[in-house]
């Protein structure tokens, strides 16, 4: 009875069916990554039909972002463990980069949730606005801090946001105590903070107060931030109500969308009784 040959693949059909160019499995050859499985005199490359689920393998590794030595060592030492253990390893890998492009998408949304949410705004109006409480997370207390241990606090601050894992998308505020406030030391914040509209367990955070707040918006530098606070106060004083326990301050425009300093927007948050 005459046996059937098996059918090999010339490199060109190889690589047709690997969806590469000739020159890929050539170089692949070349640092033996993957070799035909059989050479002519003539050094013709012959491929067979087993190898394009080795091909996909080295592919998929690719993908995973495995470097060919990485590759190449393991096809050096291939053991069904091996494989299971590598695949456990890259397995583990792609939910830690979905997890992550989980949370930058979400960081996304709410960036263009705010800024389309700004784009609406009338930034020389005064609003009275009542908001429930929410969950802040908080920087270490920097009341009457030094210019240069400030830089040292928002470096860390932005460090715990990245490693715990709490930055949400919203902007790094600032708390200013009602004490300071009076004082005319509208900048001389207690804490930094960014707003957690999902707490994460595990995790201190701080809950603000629910209530009334009055609302208004600085265009400009900082160092003339009195003035816009003065406008609060007045329109504070016109409804007959009193600062209540503390004050936010956080960017709705910065230098990530305006070049000057003199067209940034700062939200002013005052919490109000009466």
């Amino acid at each position: 009875m005459k046996q059937d040959k098996p059918k090999y693949f010339t490199t060109a059909e190889f690589a047709k069916l690997c969806k590469v160019n000739k020159q890929t499995l050539i170089y692949y050859d070349n640092i033996g990554l993957l070799s035909p499985m059989l050479k002519n005199a003539k050094g013709y490359r012959y491929y067979s039909i087993h190898q394009l689920k080795l091909f996909n393998v080295i592919d998929l590794f690719k993908d995973l972002g495995m470097s060919l030595n990485e590759i190449q060592e393991y096809t050096k030492k291939k053991s069904p463990e091996l494989f299971l253990s590598l695949m456990y390893r890259q397995k583990a890998e792609v939910t830690k980069r979905r997890e992550a492009a989980e949370r930058n998408e979400r960081i996304l949304e709410t960036k263009i949730a705010l800024l389309e949410q700004a784009s609406n705004l009338n930034f020389n109006e005064i609003t009275l606005e009542y908001f429930p409480e929410s969950k802040l997370y908080l920087s270490r207390d920097i009341k009457d801090i030094t210019e240069d241990n400030f830089v040292e606090v928002v470096s860390d601050f932005i460090d715990e946001l990245f490693l715990n894992q709490l930055d949400t998308g919203n902007p790094i505020g600032g708390i200013t105590m009602r004490e300071e406030v009076l004082n005319g030391e509208f900048t001389n914040y207690t804490y930094l903070y960014m707003e957690q509209p999902h707490p994460k367990g595990g995790y201190p955070f701080f809950e603000t107060v629910k209530g009334d707040f009055l609302i208004g918006y600085h265009i400009g530098e900082e160092r003339t931030i009195d003035c816009t606070y003065n406008r609060l106060f007045d329109e504070m004083a016109r409804l007959k109500l009193s600062l209540g326990k503390y004050v936010f301050e956080e960017y709705i425009y910065d230098t990530v969308v305006k070049n000057r300093e003199g067209d940034y927007v700062t939200k002013i948050k005052l919490h109000v009784v009466r």
